[in-house]
Formats: structure tokens, C-alpha cells, sequence
């Protein structure tokens, strides 16, 4: 079983640590994690963060996997929901080799198929018809149409 860290300075030492190996980077506390093009990335005060210490360095990870990716924008739903996907496979890279320096850090692949499946359920929401229920397919100037209202 990994080590829990000790108290949020772990965490400061990891962020620390984030912040000595990605100098391209900017590292700041906000609200939530965010990777705000084109070199910021923010991540919730550990203290106050409701996530397992393990879990809060895989989200931080997963923002600076979409740093390191490039990741600027999206122009469809399905283009976000890969993005993220992109990002969590470069997570889990990233975990493993930190996991060596942060005993208590460990990849947990239920934690990120969960944050996945945010963003699934979201596009599923998202592109169902409001008229009749079906799901929408979006083209690619980002507009949404339905099989069966839409039809001429």
C-alpha cells in the first residue's frame, strides 16, 4: 500500500518538484485544475482540496499532460473528450516515473476512467435532441443535428 503523505507539504514538494522539472510551466493555486494556454497550470490549495493527496498529483498531472500535449482548443465535442483522453494516457506516464521520487504517489486507473467518464456523460447530455430524444451528431463548425428533426 503506497504512503499517504504526511500533511499538504508533500504536496508543496510535488508541485515543487513539477515546477523544477517543467521551468516552461507556471504553477499557481486557483480554484480548480486548469491548464490555461499557453504555459499555466493551476491546481485547487491542497489543504482545501477534497481529493486524496494521490488523487490531487494525478489531476495535477493530467493538466500538465495537457501542457506538454499542446492542447489549446477544440472545435467539437468529440475533439475535447479525446483531448482528455490524450492527456489521462500521458498522466499515467507521468505517474509512473513520479511515483519512483513520491512513495505515496500511485496511479489509480478507476480515478482516472471516472474523471473519463465526466466528460462522457457530458457529450451524452449533450447530444441528445431535446425534441425527440435521439442522439445528434455535431459537424465540424460545431453545430448539432438531429437524424430525425432536422430532416428536410
Amino acid at each position: 500500500m503506497p504512503k499517504t503523505p504526511s500533511n499538504s507539504s508533500d504536496l508543496a514538494q510535488f508541485i515543487s518538484q513539477l515546477q523544477t522539472d517543467y521551468p516552461n510551466f507556471i504553477f499557481k493555486q486557483g480554484s480548480r485544475f486548469v491548464f490555461r494556454p499557453p504555459h499555466t497550470i493551476s491546481f485547487e490549495k491542497p489543504q482545501n482540496s477534497p481529493y486524496p493527496p494521490a488523487n490531487f498529483a494525478l489531476l495535477a498531472l493530467h493538466e500538465l499532460a495537457h501542457a506538454l500535449l499542446g492542447h489549446q482548443d477544440y472545435h467539437t465535442h468529440i475533439e475535447r473528450l479525446k483531448m482528455e483522453s490524450a492527456a489521462w494516457q500521458r498522466a499515467k506516464t507521468l505517474a509512473l516515473h513520479y511515483q519512483k521520487i513520491f512513495s505515496w504517489l500511485h496511479w489509480d486507473e478507476d480515478f482516472a476512467e471516472t474523471e473519463l467518464d465526466s466528460y462522457r456523460d457530458w457529450l451524452h447530455t449533450k447530444s441528445l435532441c431535446k425534441n425527440c430524444g435521439l442522439t445528434r451528431f455535431q459537424t465540424p463548425d460545431g453545430k448539432y443535428h438531429c437524424p430525425q428533426c432536422d430532416i428536410i
